[in-house]
């Protein structure tokens, strides 16, 4: 699991190769790894969806180079600017477009990664801020409960789970819950949260969502409902939110963060109806994908590989235009079955805008010119096209467009 050990597979894997990797245990890191780690109206006060048939041409001067940078949402190390001086280096020399923060090291398996106190997350992001050209997404996955990346450990408010939210069933409490979140991440200067989770809590035992309390609920109506409320607190105070994980992670039976998850034979169409519902109603701001496996869906590729998936039935049947966002590329289910340089290939040809780089599951110091290099040369053997840059480059520029700048 390197960079330098890309390994490039011409053709797609089969079915079988792509389920070699299901063999594998749970293990507790995992909290720390991924953030540990019908439809009834859901209206929005604030925040529109971002869609591509209102977006600007891309902005005159900008080199294919600066555009794949906007593609790439990293993860780094460090409290301060001067220990952040790799990231700080890649926004000022690479025109990345967007960071997402951790509290926890879990290649070190140490509680030292970006955050220790509200103070110093903020003058951290504002500096950082400070050294784009263009306002960076600042993300992370605050979703309350066991997933929330800033705790009273850190000296911010406690949350609840999605779990307690959906079973109270009390859409003020959620709304008020959620907008103590949503404060707390204005303040630190983030401005994606990649949450709400609307994955269905169909597998309770599922060790990744539902042993976690990372769903809202099993009935889809009630999912959408909490979400909407979650979504409609946050954008009520500027900060945008991300649903995950499509098609839908509810029904695994394990962790992509491991291995392969195929969900062949439990996931349900149902799974569908909370991004469906929420796409209609015009709530959402991003839409970020699973790495699980479903032959119904797609035979070759998991669905942030698979353009059958994201082109095909979240662009094309749920009619979201907006931007996607990949789960980590660097989780096993994708690097470990199909390289890196042939899965970043696959994502942005699926239709994926952002490449999601955590450096969390394994941390790599030059991924990010490494991956523009790749993607560059990509484009130059025509194995992706230049057009399919511009598209992902003007969703990203017209997200950007209502975002806050520098935190004052």
């Amino acid at each position: 699991m390197r960079l330098l050990d890309v390994r490039s597979e011409s053709g797609s894997l089969s079915r079988r190769r792509f389920l070699v990797g299901l063999a594998g245990g749970i293990a507790a890191a995992v909290l720390a790894a991924c953030g540990i780690q019908r439809p009834s109206p859901a209206t929005s006060s604030a925040a529109p969806s971002a869609s591509i048939a209102a977006t600007p041409a891309a902005t005159p001067g900008a080199t294919l180079r600066d555009k794949i940078g906007q593609m790439l949402l990293v993860g780094f190390r460090g409290l301060t600017l001067l220990e952040s001086a790799s990231i700080v280096s890649d926004i000022r020399e690479h025109a990345i477009g967007g960071i997402v923060l951790f509290d926890y090291d879990t290649p070190t398996a140490t509680p030292v990664r970006n955050v220790a106190t509200p103070t110093q997350l903020a003058a951290l992001v504002n500096g950082l801020q400070a050294a784009a050209s263009t306002p960076l997404i600042v993300a992370i996955d605050e979703e309350g409960g066991r997933v929330a990346r800033l705790d009273q450990r850190h000296g911010f408010p406690p949350t609840v789970s999605a779990r307690t939210m959906g079973e109270r069933g009390d859409l003020a409490y959620t709304r008020e819950e959620a907008a103590r979140m949503a404060g707390t991440l204005l303040a630190a200067g983030v401005n994606l949260n990649l949450a709400p989770v609307v994955d269905l809590d169909v597998n309770p035992l599922n060790p990744i969502i539902g042993a976690l309390g990372r769903s809202f609920s099993a009935n889809p109506s009630v999912v959408t409902e909490q979400a909407g409320a979650f979504i409609d607190a946050h954008h009520r105070v500027g900060v945008r939110c991300t649903l995950k994980h499509f098609p839908g992670h509810g029904s695994s039976t394990g962790d992509t963060h491991l291995g392969v998850v195929d969900v062949t034979t439990t996931w349900s169409e149902i799974e569908l109806e909370p991004f469906r519902d929420l796409v209609a109603a015009g709530a959402v701001d991003a839409i970020l994908t699973a790495h699980v496996f479903n032959s119904t869906l797609d035979p070759e590729y998991p669905a942030t590989l698979s353009r059958a998936t994201i082109t095909g039935i979240l662009r094309g049947r749920l009619g979201w235009d907006g931007l996607v966002l990949s789960d980590d590329m660097q989780m096993a289910a994708i690097r470990d079955a199909f390289g890196y340089e042939d899965a970043v290939r696959l994502a942005i040809n699926a239709g994926v805008d952002i490449l999601t780089i955590a450096n969390q599951q394994l941390f790599e110091e030059g991924i990010v010119g490494q991956t523009i290099d790749l993607v560059e040369r990509l484009v130059g053997d025509g194995k992706i096209t230049a057009e399919r840059i511009d598209a992902s480059y003007r969703r990203i520029q017209a997200f950007k467009a209502g975002l806050p700048g520098v935190v004052g």
